[in-house]
């Protein structure tokens, strides 16, 4: 119940100082964290049916499109990214892709690139669309309409569309593909042309979410089906291998696999193979987490919201566990499986850890929170009330 209390006063406070509830001199959108705020206030509404949370929850979508899906107020272009008209904007206001939410307007066209100054530049992130596409997915089960799934799945072909390319080596009929880890806030000129680790397991797992929602919604039309683009984004995601030692990396794997999960569960899709494979990997992340961990350190040595990803997808482990056992016929080797996760429900004291050390107060009070304020406080939410981000239907 605590833990309950204390998330409703962080999304509160979220709320108020910037701009979705209330007249903010200073309003702030920032996708990656306003994305995470919508699955929280869908699980604080969903927990005791306060229709507040839910207008919270719609208001935010509504400013993020409103903000984010237009161009900058610094860049002299205005409008919708897509170039619609003011009127079928506000119908589609994903077609355009949405813009990151940086302070700093995007590197120019023939500007040279300051690697450390790209991290505060705009643009867009495929990772952080595919976060938006979860949460416009999510308050279409909430909500019942099919608008929501709809502009979730424009923003994924436009996404996919704008992000994906075959290399120079390969003619473009070739399977094998590539997504650009940043592109220009107009979807046309990568900004960073490397790719980014997870993106193409992220974009499949995001993607078959999204498509199981099309049965559920026959009234959505079948040109929006993201069949064409989850067959190319498994061609990526062959012989890859999804280790690894960073802590927010870490959290989204073990989040995307509940999400296997759960569309294995209820959905029926064919993913048992991916699901032994990411387990496996899962594992091995852990253990080099333990060995490379920086939990000791001071508060001013850490950053947040990397350990706060890793402690919401510490909560999804036991969410795995409970859905295999309670179903182990929708699940090929289940009792390996279980097994497999027996092990990995070791590490789940350390979401524990993470949360009451930076809940403590003058732990919040070190640059390293302070600087990153919004996103450490809406993922803490997260962490203490997780189920609004993890649970799919």
């Amino acid at each position: 119940m605590q833990k309950i209390i204390k998330a409703k006063s962080i999304m509160l406070k979220y709320a108020s100082s910037t701009g979705i509830s209330g007249i903010s001199h200073r309003p702030r959108r920032y996708l990656w964290t306003d994305a995470f705020a919508v699955c929280n206030y869908l699980g604080l509404y969903r927990h005791d049916g306060e229709e507040y949370f839910l207008q919270l929850a719609l208001k935010l979508v509504d400013k993020v499109h409103q903000t984010l899906g237009k161009h900058r107020l610094d860049s002299g272009k205005r409008g919708w990214l897509s170039g619609l008209s003011d009127e079928q904007g506000l119908e589609h206001p994903t077609l355009g892709g949405l813009r990151i939410g940086k302070k700093m307007n995007e590197r120019q066209p023939g500007e040279k690139t300051n690697e450390s100054l790209e991290w505060d530049q705009d643009g867009q992130y495929f990772h952080y669309l595919t976060k938006w596409m979860h949460a416009l997915n999510l308050v279409g089960h909430v909500t019942g309409k099919s608008i929501y799934h709809v502009w979730a799945l424009e923003l994924a072909k436009v996404a996919y569309s704008g992000f994906s390319y075959s290399p120079s080596s390969l003619s473009d009929t070739e399977q094998e593909k590539r997504l650009f880890w940043k592109m220009s806030i107009d979807l046309t000129r990568p900004l960073v042309d490397s790719m980014g680790h997870h993106d193409p397991l992220d974009g499949l797992i995001t993607y078959l979410q999204l498509e199981a929602t099309l049965a559920e919604f026959p009234e959505i039309t079948a040109d929006l089906s993201l069949k064409k683009e989850i067959k190319e984004l498994e061609g990526m995601c062959i012989g890859k291998k999804w280790m690894t030692k960073d802590a927010l990396g870490m959290g989204s794997l073990v989040s995307d696999t509940f999400k296997i999960v759960q569309l294995i569960d209820k959905n029926h899709i064919q993913e048992g193979t991916r699901l032994e494979f990411l387990l496996r990997d899962i594992e091995l992340s852990f253990q080099a987490f333990m060995t490379y961990n920086q939990l000791h350190l001071p508060a001013q040595y850490r950053l947040a919201f990397r350990e706060l990803g890793l402690a919401i997808g510490l909560h999804a482990i036991e969410k795995i566990q409970k859905t295999i056992e309670g179903h182990p016929d929708k699940f090929n080797n289940a009792a390996h499986l279980i097994s497999t996760v027996n092990k990995l429900s070791s590490f789940h004291k350390i979401s524990g850890l993470i949360e009451k050390f930076w809940l403590a107060p003058e732990h919040q009070l070190v640059s390293s929170w302070l600087e990153h304020a919004d996103i450490n406080n809406v993922m803490l939410a997260t962490s203490l009330v997780p189920d609004g981000y993890l649970t799919i239907d």
